[in-house]
């Protein structure tokens, strides 16, 4: 039993790694960059929005007794972790030079809560100097809202930043640009946003608790936090969003992430917001088909954290979002209609369990064969990806459904070949 909550709790959770009981060598799906496999698996577990929805390696460890924070603590770690082994994927594993990376790379840290930190080290092993930085990573203290949920959901939105900038670290570990970079990749952030909340022209109620949430996350000094502040309320262009973004993937993605969170805070997403959104993908070089995955993404968590994200809290703002993805993922299917239709005809086992998934469920073994099927058709058509990593089956019962509508021409010739081999 790991407790994110007491001392040790790192040796332990790396003494588990070295007995086999946490497996750490996750497999990329070869139609995935490096890139999209690290921004599809961090925003399904909840990392990029700073909410522990699920761990990436220790699925199956008890986290009946956690608190939300201990959780988050976990992931963040498990992030980095997974960071990590992307990197050195063709090394083994050796969890003395991961902790001294990852110590090194704090030190270099530019937020001032890593940076205060490191002056009360006395003689600590390297795994509870590491605990100490984490706990203050996710220590953001706010008593500002009456609105609750959103401090206890998203407060430690920025922490993925620690995320984006180790991937740095790991490629760049004698940029000596790292030690300023966290408050220029925030203030990007934070600039993205202003934009985001500005671009109606009108600053609402929800918006402003959101700015305050994220600028609370970022944790900057006092200079840069009231320019900040002073950027939000006069209102932001893209031409204030820095151009190093531009070639910064994993950044960008994020800032549309943020993006995208701060327009649907009041559970829609308008033309024009769309629009909006479309502009901004323009200005970063991000493509349509990648707007449409983040949006996907985003709404798919929100569909899985229904119960614990409010954003959603009721039935009609669960049906908004359910329908927006699903005609987003009627358009992605759509794109690849022809493959998919070609891919379904190979395999009977799969058309068979997905009509009878149009009139009743199907059992889990059901539902674990379908995703199978899919991990095949996924290396023909890539844009499925996104549904095979975890988090993505909360997707089955739409794709299911969308499916038979979409290539009816792939089950009819099936029924046929079926009829012929009963004569």
């Amino acid at each position: 039993m790991i407790s994110p909550g007491s001392k040790g709790w790192i040796n332990k959770y790396l003494h588990l790694v070295e007995s086999g009981a946490i497996v750490i060598d996750q497999k990329r799906p070869k139609a995935l960059s490096k890139l999209r496999h690290m921004h599809f698996t961090l925003t399904n577990s909840g990392m990029v929005f700073g909410f522990p929805d699920q761990l990436i390696f220790a699925k199956n460890l008890d986290e009946s007794e956690w608190t939300r924070e201990e959780k988050f603590k976990l992931l963040l770690f498990e992030s980095l972790l997974f960071v990590y082994t992307q990197i050195h994927k063709k090394q083994t594993f050796n969890r003395e030079q991961f902790l001294i990376a990852l110590l090194k790379f704090y030190e270099n840290h530019g937020a001032s809560s890593t940076q205060r930190i490191f002056g009360f080290f006395i003689k600590e092993s390297l795994e509870e100097k590491l605990e100490k930085i984490l706990a203050s990573r996710v220590d953001i203290k706010m008593n500002l809202f009456e609105n609750r949920w959103w401090v206890n959901s998203l407060s430690n939105v920025f922490a993925y930043l620690d995320v984006i900038l180790f991937d740095d670290f790991e490629h760049h570990l004698e940029d000596d640009a790292l030690t300023v970079s966290y408050t220029q990749y925030a203030r990007a952030c934070l600039t993205a946003i202003s934009v985001a909340a500005n671009s109606d022209g009108v600053l609402e109620g929800q918006e402003k608790n959101l700015f305050k949430i994220f600028l609370a996350s970022a944790n900057l000094k006092d200079e840069a936090r009231e320019a900040a502040k002073d950027q939000f309320k006069m209102g932001a262009s893209f031409s204030d969003i820095p151009v190093f973004v531009k070639d910064h993937w994993l950044l960008k993605r994020f800032l549309l992430d943020l993006s995208i969170l701060t327009l649907i805070s009041d559970e829609d997403l308008t033309d024009e917001e769309f629009d909006y959104l479309l502009q901004l993908c323009i200005y970063l070089q991000i493509s349509e088909e990648e707007l449409e995955e983040s949006l996907s993404l985003t709404e798919n968590f929100l569909l899985r954290t229904q119960g614990e994200m409010e954003i959603i809290k009721d039935s009609p703002s669960y049906e908004r979002v359910y329908s927006r993805l699903s005609k987003r993922w009627g358009k992605v299917l759509w794109r690849n209609k022809d493959k998919l239709t070609a891919e379904i005809r190979q395999s009977k086992e799969l058309v068979f369990l997905v009509k009878k998934s149009a009139t009743e469920d199907l059992t889990k073994e059901e539902k674990e064969i379908v995703k199978t099927q899919f991990m095949d058709i996924v290396k023909s058509v890539p844009a499925l990806a996104i549904f095979m990593l975890p988090g993505g089956v909360v997707l089955l019962p739409l794709i299911l459904k969308i499916i038979p509508d979409l290539v009816p021409s792939a089950f009819k010739e099936n029924e046929i070949d079926d009829d012929k081999n009963t004569e």
